[in-house]
C-alpha cells in the first residue's frame, strides 16, 4: 500500500486518470445524486432557480419552435431535460452516470414527461444529423483533456443537422485566479468519497502554460487506496473560436454567462452559441 501511496501523490501527467471516477463510484455517485438534486446549491448542477433562468434564455436564442430537436449532454438527473421538455423542446438526454440516468428515467415516467436519456459516455455517441441543438452545461466541456474535446466537437457536429447550434459554457483564467497549489488532508468515519472511516489526501495541481489544472482526490481505507484526478482547463474567447472554427462551426455569439449577460475579459465564465457551418 506504501509504494502504491508513494507513487500517486507525485503530481500526476496531464490528463492521467485515476482510479476511481466521481460520476461511476458506487458511493461517491449518491452524493453527486443528492448534490444534483439540492435546489440551493450551485454544486453538480447550479441553483434550481438559477437552471430555470438558463433554460428561459435559451429559449430566447434557440426558440423551440425553430430548434425543436435537443440533446442535453451531461445531463445528470434530468432537471434541466425536464425543464426544456416543459419549453416546448422535444429533448434527449445523454449522462455517463447509471445514477443519474436512472432516476431521470423514473422522474420522467412519473411525470408522464416524453423524454428520452441514454446512459454512456458522449464521447462514443454516433448520432447523424439528428437535432437541431446541444447543450453542454455548467462547464463540463472544460473537464475533458484537448484530445477529447477535439473528439467531442467533432461528434457533436455530426449529431447536428446543418444550421444547427451548439450552446456551452466554460470558465476563464479569472475564476482560478489565485493559482497556489496545496495539498490538505482530512479524516471521515463516513463521508462524500467512502461509506467507511477514511483519511481524504487533497491536492491541487497546476499546469500553467496550458491554463490547466488537476484537483487530486486520494482516498485511503483499511482496505483500500484509490484516487480521482478531476481535471479542468481555463478558456478565453479566442481559443474557443480557434477549436470551433477547426470543428466546422461558426462562433455566432458569445456572452457572459448562461443567463445572456454581456461578455467582458474580467469575466469568470464565457458561454458560447455555436452554429453548425452548412
Amino acid at each position: 500500500m506504501f509504494t502504491h501511496l508513494a507513487a500517486i501523490m507525485k503530481k500526476p501527467a496531464l490528463y492521467e486518470r485515476g482510479t476511481t471516477e466521481l460520476w461511476t463510484d458506487e458511493h461517491i455517485s449518491k452524493g453527486m445524486l443528492e448534490a444534483h438534486l439540492n435546489p440551493d446549491l450551485d454544486a453538480a448542477t447550479r441553483k434550481h432557480a438559477t437552471v430555470q433562468e438558463i433554460v428561459n434564455w435559451i429559449g430566447t436564442v434557440a426558440p423551440a419552435e425553430q430548434y425543436r430537436d435537443l440533446l442535453d449532454l451531461g445531463c445528470g438527473p434530468g432537471i434541466y431535460a425536464e425543464e426544456f421538455h416543459k419549453a416546448g423542446y422535444l429533448v434527449t438526454g445523454m449522462d455517463f452516470s447509471e445514477r443519474s440516468i436512472n432516476y431521470a428515467q423514473n422522474s420522467a415516467y412519473e411525470k408522464s414527461l416524453s423524454i428520452t436519456y441514454h446512459n454512456c459516455n458522449y464521447l462514443t455517441m454516433e448520432f447523424k444529423e439528428q437535432f437541431d441543438l446541444i447543450t453542454i452545461i455548467y462547464c463540463d466541456f472544460g473537464v475533458l483533456s484537448t484530445k477529447d474535446r477535439v473528439k467531442l466537437l467533432t461528434k457533436i457536429h455530426a449529431a447536428l443537422k446543418p444550421g444547427g447550434l451548439l450552446i456551452f459554457d466554460v470558465f476563464t483564467q479569472q475564476q482560478y485566479s489565485d493559482r497556489r497549489e496545496y495539498k490538505s488532508w482530512e479524516y471521515a468515519e463516513k463521508g462524500f468519497f467512502s461509506a467507511e472511516p477514511h483519511v481524504c489526501l487533497n491536492s491541487l495541481y497546476w499546469y500553467d502554460e496550458l491554463n490547466t489544472f488537476c484537483n487530486q482526490y486520494i482516498i485511503i481505507t483499511e482496505r483500500e487506496v484509490r484516487h480521482i484526478n478531476v481535471w479542468g482547463h481555463t478558456f478565453t474567447k479566442e481559443e474557443l473560436s480557434h477549436d470551433l472554427s477547426a470543428a466546422g462551426f461558426i462562433t455566432k455569439s458569445i456572452y457572459g454567462n448562461m443567463i445572456g449577460v454581456n461578455y467582458c475579459d474580467s469575466g469568470k465564465e464565457i458561454c458560447v452559441v455555436a452554429q453548425k457551418r452548412g
